[in-house]
């Protein structure tokens, strides 16, 4: 931009504990065109003044130098095509550092000469023209499947419902009655199923294809191009975005050879005692006589080491609605249901309560070492640490096994596999033996030979999966996402859930693949970044083909040619800069965000001489947890060091080593980066952003022993957006560390 309006608050206290005049003369003395004091920025009068000054063309870039860029955002919106750089002189600066003190009036005119440097190296977005498809595809026609379509459908797209069977339903199809769903929660409901496929089959919005197989899916949201084998033929359509909805199946019993499945015929399955309910026939497999006691054994091969390690969701329900049933249908049953904890969340525990206040099944507190023949045709479930006692054996004359559930996404081969490369990747003795297990692990996450989606990516032909095997998902800030734009997961195939849950699931899931097609119309990034629309621009006549960009992307954005340059699919972008902190040529910018936009930020920033001993620090700082968690400690009345200077950065893998090198080379005398805490347990907003930032940071020693600085001048931080009270104390005890070196030899150059 050429000309940079920059518009100083006085208001909140900032006019009071800062020299404004002096703020505003180092920002025009950095290439600021004009600068303006108000008292209150984000008022009426406020705002008016800063588009009049857009208006007349005095200004086609901003600084807005007032309270921090997670707050007033839309006050401080303007159209797309203006940089607006926010400046917090009220967290960063007034709230968090003495008033009318050199070292807060320093820091105030450093962080506005930062912001007047970015705003000069960024340009306006270029909006992408595309045309995009409508139409939602729900793959899988199971209970989740039929309410995503429903759902979408009401929303008033046309939905395209892909099933493999030739039936719709899925395993829920054959069974009359479920766990409640709605008040009083105390009794069985009808299964909503039948009434839903009749609904869905009948709406036409709708189309159903059935018996129909995925050959394969290209290109990017709005415009995914999907090749279906389905009735005896092929066809190909458009879609804007994608719910899967493949759901989850029984864990294979006959790996649960000591608890007597495959081996004595009396011991099933749940999904096995379904069948017989609804047949009317509840016998005994070794003889056909109708069972005096049913033992139901809970977490058979759920929350168990060698086999699920996760609570399967379901089965405690499914549990205690066939004891009801069986209590119900034949009344000189007596069910047994032998538990390590019975979990039934939220209104569900209504029914448990139901059933316990219901009498005639005995529920049991216990862990089941095995089961095995007694020696009279019944069978005997083996205790222990059980109410009957630590060394206890139950009769049966049928036991049920709660099996846990996996999510059809990949066999449990690969689930165990994937887990165990994983744990070789963090434990590997050797990195040669890291980097093996590393390549093992990618493919196994790509699903490759157990394909459902057949996607043309470079990264796989499937969603990436967790070491369970669920498709990858943000679970606290954005569920349903995968790690494929465009591409979201519900119910049972996203996280282990009972059918009540996984009917709601269908509709975030179908929500948010709506506003991602709006989102692609408008040419706009998806969560986190919602609403972005500076696309990734690729200067390839400098491209090495290198790679790293089309391996590193967390969301598969790139493909790439026969000779490894890559391709963008702009819709599929999040706007992280992970691509462009993993380029070590540099050739990757975004309109308002760019190595050389944030290498000036740290350009203009004022490195004291030595004998002046004021120390310079570049704080590299995520905008998704750190700086909000920086804004928290502010709020609370927390300091920290004024040799701190705040870069704001979208990622931590976005940032691209020269930055420190830059910083270093300058004379500033510490560079730590602080972003989201990374694995599957604490996830970073754009998956791998953190680890990979760390696993760059390994190559900066090399610049550091060409520099002869002390390794110990680089830091990275993992933090949590609720840490906020850890943030003074790290960016203190790191100036600490700084302060106690020698200044950095490069000062002055």
């Amino acid at each position: 931009m050429e000309h940079v309006g920059v518009f100083l608050c006085s208001g909140c206290g900032i006019g009071d504990a800062l020299d404004l005049e002096a703020v505003a003369s180092a920002a025009e003395d950095s290439g600021g065109a004009l600068c303006h004091t108000h008292p209150c920025l984000c008022a009426e009068e406020g705002i008016a003044l800063v588009r009049e000054s857009l208006s007349s063309g005095e200004a086609d870039g901003l600084v807005i130098a007032a309270c921090s860029q997670r707050v007033k955002c839309k006050a401080f919106s303007f159209d797309s095509a203006t940089p607006v750089q926010r400046v917090g002189l009220r967290e960063q600066v007034t709230w968090s550092h003495p008033p009318n003190d050199e070292d807060t009036q320093m820091l105030a005119e450093d962080l506005v000469r930062m912001g007047v440097a970015r705003v000069l190296k960024s340009k306006p977005p270029v909006r992408q023209e595309e045309e995009i498809a409508d139409t939602v595809l729900v793959v899988g026609g199971g209970l989740t499947g039929l309410e995503a379509a429903a759902a979408a459908a009401g929303l008033g797209k046309p939905v395209v419902l892909l099933e493999k069977e030739a039936e719709l339903g899925g395993h829920l199809a054959g069974i009359g009655e479920l766990a409640p769903a709605g008040p009083p929660y105390d009794q069985l409901h009808e299964n909503p199923v039948s009434n839903l496929i009749e609904q869905v089959r009948s709406n036409s919005r709708i189309r159903v294809l059935t018996s129909a197989v995925l050959r394969g899916i290209s290109g990017q949201p709005g415009q995914f191009k999907v090749e279906v084998a389905a009735g005896g033929g092929d066809e190909t359509f458009m879609a804007g975005a994608i719910v899967q909805a493949t759901g989850a199946r029984p864990y294979d019993a006959h790996r649960l050879a000591h608890l007597g499945y495959g081996e004595q015929a009396d011991v099933i399955t749940s999904a096995e005692l379904d069948a017989m309910l609804e047949a009317g026939s509840l016998t005994r497999p070794s003889n056909g006589e109708t069972p005096q006691r049913v033992a139901f054994v809970q977490c058979a091969g759920s929350r168990d080491a060698e086999h699920l390690l996760y609570c399967s969701g379901e089965c405690c329900a499914t549990t205690l609605r066939q004891a009801a049933r069986l209590r119900r249908d034949y009344p000189d049953v007596e069910p047994c249901v032998v538990y390590r904890d019975i979990r039934m969340p939220g209104q569900q525990e209504r029914f448990y309560l139901a059933v316990q206040e219901e009498g005639g099944t005995l529920l049991m507190r216990g862990e089941v070492d095995g089961v095995g023949g007694n020696g009279n045709g019944r069978l005997a479930v083996h205790l222990r640490e059980s109410l009957l006692g630590d060394d206890a054996r139950l009769e049966a004359d049928l036991v049920v096994l709660a099996v846990g559930m996996v999510p059809n996404s990949a066999d449990g081969e690969a689930i165990r596999a994937l887990h165990d490369a994983q744990q070789r990747v963090e434990h590997g003795e050797s990195e040669t033996q890291r980097e093996e297990a590393r390549k093992v692990a990618e493919r196994l996450a790509a699903h490759e030979g157990t394909e459902i989606l057949h996607l043309g990516y470079r990264q796989g032909p499937d969603l990436p999966v967790l070491q369970y095997g669920f498709p990858d998902s943000h679970y606290i800030c954005f569920p349903y996402e995968t790690r494929r734009t465009g591409i979201y997961s519900a119910g049972a195939l996203r996280a282990p859930m009972d059918p009540a849950q996984a009917v709601e699931d269908a509709w975030g899931a179908a929500l948010k693949a709506v506003q991602c097609i709006e989102a692609a119309r408008r040419g706009e990034a998806v969560h986190p970044r919602s609403g972005d629309l500076g696309a990734p621009d690729f200067f390839l006549q400098r491209c090495t083909q290198c790679k790293r960009c089309t391996e590193e992307c967390p969301f598969g954005t790139l493909n790439e040619d026969e000779k490894g340059t890559p391709q963008l699919n702009v819709l599929r972008c999040r706007r992280c800069g992970i691509c462009m902190g993993a380029c070590p040529e540099r050739i990757i910018s975004f309109p308002d965000y760019s190595v050389d936009a944030v290498a000036s930020m740290i350009k203009a920033i004022e490195v004291p001489e030595e004998e002046d001993e004021k120390p310079r620090i570049v704080a590299l700082m995520c905008e998704n947890d750190a700086l909000p968690a920086l804004d928290a400690a502010a709020r609370l009345g927390r300091t920290w060091s004024p040799w701190i200077r705040i870069v704001p950065v979208r990622c931590l893998g976005s940032v691209n080593i020269v930055w420190i090198a830059d910083s270093l080379s300058r004379g500033v005398d510490g560079v730590i980066l602080v972003g989201c805490k990374y694995g599957d347990d604490a996830q970073c907003h754009y998956i791998r952003g953190s680890e990979l930032a760390s696993k760059r940071l390994e190559n900066v020693q090399e610049t550091l022993d060409r520099l002869a600085l002390e390794p110990e001048r680089i830091k990275l931080v993992e933090l949590a957006h609720n840490e906020f009270d850890r943030v003074p104390t790290i960016l203190d005890e790191f100036a600490a560390e700084i302060e106690e070196m020698d200044p950095n030899p490069y000062k002055g150059f």
